[in-house]
Formats: structure tokens, C-alpha cells, sequence
């Protein structure tokens, strides 16, 4: 099924993928502030089906595990082994919660992206991502502030050992850095990655529709070139699962790593 957007005009003309995808038409309480459009609903089946796996895979847990606890088991402990790895074992359960958190909604939102009749990333558009970096922010600050108290600001803005005079051209550099470019990259790395793995996959499929149903049932044997731009498709798509996975990694272990910073001695 492809986005209203990236299918065939009616009249044989190809229509290629637009950021209108990500911009869907309400589907339910139109013009309140409860309204649904495609992309919401999505968010909120990742939410419930997320809920009910993790509760179901750890409910009952046996010594001897049935895949479904293996699996699950083997999610979170890959999880907690990254996060510990960066935060040591009592920073690293002390925050926990909220990066394994952070971790399993970005991959479960970034998979949606490949998943037929949904086929739209649940991070592809700007306001989740940016939740979730503001979260991480927070809490690079809270920890940051909790260990060292107003220190932390001290230490972050004026490098220690550094000549009074440059701090006039350092400090607003590690303002910007520091305070105000950590949030925008993690929400812009993110949102990128899901934008492009979209717009790559609908361009494959609307092709490879336009040239089976528009070219060859007019008798076009170029209309056979809809077979490369299927195989591309599935290629794409099983990249798009990579990054899919690999971007909720990283999105998990950097918030990790800058909570670490924050804690760092030098602060």
C-alpha cells in the first residue's frame, strides 16, 4: 500500500513522494485539540503493542525462558549492557529507566516506517524526536547540576586553566555547543534518517507501480523496468530496518554519554 502521495496519477503520469506524506488528513476529532491524523494513530498502536510485548515477554519469567522471553531477555539485557558500559553499574541503574525507555519507542516508532499498511516512521516528523532530545537534555542537566550543583555551569562555560581573555571567545562557543546544539542534532540526526528512509522506499514502490500498472499494461516493455526498481525497494527496506535499529542505538547511547559527561569529576 502506498501514501496517497507517491501513487500514480489516474492518467498514467508519475507522481513521486512528498513531504506532504508526513502530513496526513485527520482521521478522527478533526478541528479539537484530540485530533488523530494517520501518523498519531501510528504512535499510539507502537505505544499499546510495545506495552503488550515487554508485559508479556517478562510476566513470567522461567529459568529455562520460551523464545519470547528470550527474546525480550536478550532486547533488555543488550540494552542495560550499553548503558552500564557508559554510566558504570550505579549511574547506569540510576538512570536506566529512562534510556531503556528511550530506546525501545525510537526503535519501535523507527520500524513502523517498514511495516506494510503503516509504511510511516512514527519519528518522521519533528515532534517526537524533539520530546525525546529535550528529555535527554534534562537529564544531562539534572545530573549535571545534582553531582556538582552550580558548579556544573561554572566548570561547562569557563574551561578551567584557560587565560581569562578567551573566555570572552570560548564561553559562547560552549554556550551554543554545549547547551543549545546537543538537543538539535539528536532530534535532526534522527528525523533525517527516517525522512530519507520514507522518501527512498515510496520513490521505489510508486516506481515499480507505475511502471507494472501505468508502462506495461500499455504495452511498453520498459515497463519492465519496474522489476530493478522492485528488487531496490527490498534492498532499501532491509537498510532501512539497519538504520532504523542503529539510529535508536545511537540516540540511547549519546543521551547516555552526555549524562556521563555531566557526571564526569572535571565538572
Amino acid at each position: 500500500m502506498l501514501p496517497p502521495a507517491a501513487a500514480p496519477e489516474p492518467g498514467g503520469g508519475f507522481v513521486g513522494p512528498s513531504l506532504a506524506d508526513f502530513l496526513p488528513p485527520a482521521i478522527l476529532f478533526k478541528g479539537t485539540p484530540f485530533e488523530l491524523n494517520r501518523l498519531m494513530m501510528i504512535r499510539l498502536l507502537v505505544v499499546v503493542v510495545l506495552v503488550i510485548v515487554l508485559w508479556a515477554g517478562t510476566r513470567r519469567m522461567k529459568v529455562v525462558p520460551t523464545r519470547q522471553q528470550a527474546a525480550v531477555e536478550f532486547a533488555l539485557v543488550f540494552v542495560r549492557n550499553s548503558v552500564v558500559q557508559t554510566l558504570g553499574e550505579k549511574d547506569g541503574r540510576r538512570f536506566m529507566p529512562v534510556l531503556m525507555t528511550i530506546f525501545f519507542l525510537t526503535l519501535a516508532m523507527n520500524l513502523t516506517g517498514t511495516v506494510p499498511g503503516l509504511q510511516l516512521a512514527g519519528t518522521s516528523v519533528v515532534g517526537l524526536p524533539l520530546i525525546m532530545a529535550l528529555v535527554a537534555y534534562v537529564l544531562f542537566i539534572y545530573a549535571g547540576v545534582r553531582k556538582h550543583s552550580w558548579r556544573f555551569f561554572k566548570n561547562a562555560l569557563f574551561i578551567p586553566g584557560v587565560p581569562w581573555p578567551l573566555y570572552f571567545l570560548l564561553t559562547p562557543v560552549e554556550i551554543f555547543s554545549t547547551f543549545v546544539l546537543r538537543p538539535i542534532t539528536l532530534t535532526l540526526r534522527l528525523l533525517m534518517n527516517m525522512i530519507a528512509g520514507h522518501m527512498l522506499l515510496s520513490l521505489c514502490f510508486a516506481a515499480t507501480q507505475f511502471f507494472f500498472f501505468s508502462v506495461l499494461a500499455g504495452g511498453n516493455p520498459l515497463g519492465f523496468l519496474g522489476v530493478g526498481s522492485f528488487v531496490f525497494g527490498l534492498a532499501f527496506s532491509l537498510m532501512d530496518i539497519f538504520v532504523s535499529a542503529l539510529q535508536a542505538y545511537v540516540f540511547m547511547i549519546l543521551a547516555a554519554i552526555y549524562i556521563q559527561m555531566a557526571l564526569a569529576d572535571e565538572h
